[in-house]
């Protein structure tokens, strides 16, 4: 026979279950705007109806609902959007960091502009080309000897301005992404410790779900990763909703697998949490980058803003830096090879001068260190504009030197390894730049355009809206209201029983 006061138990669960529902609401509208932050719902359930099965149940003409109960406090996430999201994440970061080192480069090389290495360039060809017309005159060789120290002090520019900039990229790798990788791989294996200690107890621990999931995508635009979801074999009570602990893998950036596999987060079926691995950098005499590793293990071709910072110092920089010391060594090299042949104004034997200083055969970096012989610049009429003799008029050698501008490299004297004249060279320098930084901006934007397509689809799925959860508060209130009003109702009737039977012929 079922209970005289069952009505008010279900009654109660009542009440009890929607204001779970109201609270959950307003852990939603306060957590509106908490970056990574997933709304929740209450998952209402059906309790066990009366009568249950079994041999001394009461013979009624079917079962009585006994209520309602909270099942669960579920968060609303799409696992499928997360894993689009961290994959374009990845690319956002390795392209954004590339087409940022790149308009850098773009920016210190600065053509086609009037203060470029090329405009400049073409002023001095330019003054030879007067000092051919007028070998007597000391304005215009003034004019060669300062624009001369014009090209070496472009060069000289481009040069430090590009090696500084690659020394900004080493000491942003070793002195803050270093740094940020290992907290975010700590903080990941501290909240999987968290989540294996909570879940066995039966709960659901969705504010800490939700913050892994915000350093894992922190972590996927820094390198790419795995993410791989492991339940423990003996995971105690926990339920089927829970979403066990996280196992991260390293992986490049064509999203293989390093050989022997590198886990920077471990979890398993047996152990559970395991343990995390660490990033460190090698380096060399001077500080520089040589490699890096995963608690020993070298790894290449790294994926993420990692992968971009490395390959924009180990890789584009150094080219672009070579590429300007080839450049300067073979120009000036051929440069004071014909000058010296040369005969200054009024002399009568070869001169025997360098025009440019700093590009010994043991200068590594002459594009650093070029500058035009002081001798030049205290004494332009030691410019060797003559052949045979320094008499006024003999611009044979000036006219050698302005026909530079358009000699190939091949006819250089040893030749160089480089194609082309020293026009087309740089022109072919900075092309390749250009096409490299625009291939660089458009695989960002076009990665950036997807990973906001995949954000906004995660967010319609797991943001909260204020709108929807002002109607949730008003449809909670009132199921919580009536059921207080079935109380009060159950309680009437209780009244009648209690109070109003047995009372006939008092």
């Amino acid at each position: 026979m079922r209970s005289t006061f069952m009505g008010l138990e279900t009654a109660k669960r009542g009440m009890s279950t929607q204001q779970s529902a109201l609270y959950t609401t307003g852990h939603n509208i306060s957590n509106a705007n908490t970056p990574g932050f997933s709304r929740q719902r209450v998952n209402f359930a059906t309790t066990t109806p009366y009568p249950g099965v079994g041999m001394n149940r009461p013979q009624i003409p079917g079962q009585i609902g006994t209520g309602v109960e909270a099942g669960t406090v579920q968060r609303i996430r799409e696992g499928f959007l997360d894993l689009q999201f961290r994959t374009e994440n990845t690319k956002v970061g390795y392209y954004g960091t590339l087409s940022e080192s790149l308009t850098k480069m773009e920016e210190i090389m600065n053509e086609p502009t009037e203060s470029g290495l090329h405009s400049t360039m073409e002023k001095f060809w330019n003054s030879l080309q007067t000092l051919s017309s007028h070998t007597e005159n000391s304005g215009a060789r003034d004019v060669v000897a300062e624009t001369g120290q014009m090209v070496a002090d472009t060069l000289n520019y481009y040069y430090n301005s590009l090696d500084r900039i690659r020394g900004d990229l080493n000491e942003e790798i070793v002195q803050v992404k270093q740094s940020q990788i290992n907290t975010l791989i700590g903080d990941i294996h501290d909240l999987n410790d968290k989540i294996s200690q909570i879940e066995p107890n039966g709960y659901i621990t969705n504010d800490l779900y939700d913050q892994r999931d915000l350093l894992v995508d922190n972590l996927s635009k820094m390198v790419n990763i795995k993410v791989t979801k492991v339940t423990p074999n003996n995971y105690g009570n926990a339920k089927p909703m829970a979403e066990g602990l996280y196992n991260i893998e390293l992986l490049d950036k064509n999203s293989n697998s390093y050989n022997p596999p590198i886990v920077l987060v471990e979890a398993n079926k047996t152990v559970g949490v395991v343990g995390r691995n660490t990033m460190g950098v090698n380096l060399d005499a001077n500080g520089g980058i040589t490699s890096l590793h995963f608690n020993g293990q070298i790894v290449t071709d790294i994926g993420g803003e990692l992968g971009g910072f490395i390959e924009s110092y180990q890789v584009h920089y150094p080219q672009k830096l070579k590429e300007l010391n080839d450049m300067t060594r073979a120009f000036a090299n051929e440069f004071n090879r014909i000058h010296a042949l040369g005969y200054g104004l009024g002399d009568t034997a070869p001169s025997g001068i360098n025009f440019f200083d700093g590009v010994t055969a043991g200068d590594p970096n002459p594009a650093q260190s070029i500058k035009v012989n002081q001798v030049i610049l205290d004494s332009p009429n030691k410019i060797a504009a003559g052949q045979g003799n320094g008499d006024s008029g003999n611009n044979l050698n000036a006219l050698e030197l302005a026909n530079l501008k358009t000699k190939n490299f091949s006819l250089y004297q040893p030749a160089p390894t480089l194609n082309g004249s020293v026009d087309t060279f740089y022109s072919g320098v900075i092309g390749k730049l250009g096409v490299l930084s625009q291939s660089m901006q458009k695989n960002n934007l076009n990665a950036t355009i997807l990973a906001d397509s995949v954000e906004k689809n995660r967010q319609s799925v797991s943001a909260v809206s204020l709108d929807e959860e002002m109607t949730n508060m008003i449809k909670f209130q009132h199921a919580y209201n009536a059921s207080a009003r079935n109380i009060t109702v159950v309680d009437e009737m209780l009244d009648k029983i209690i109070n109003g039977m047995g009372v006939v012929g008092r």
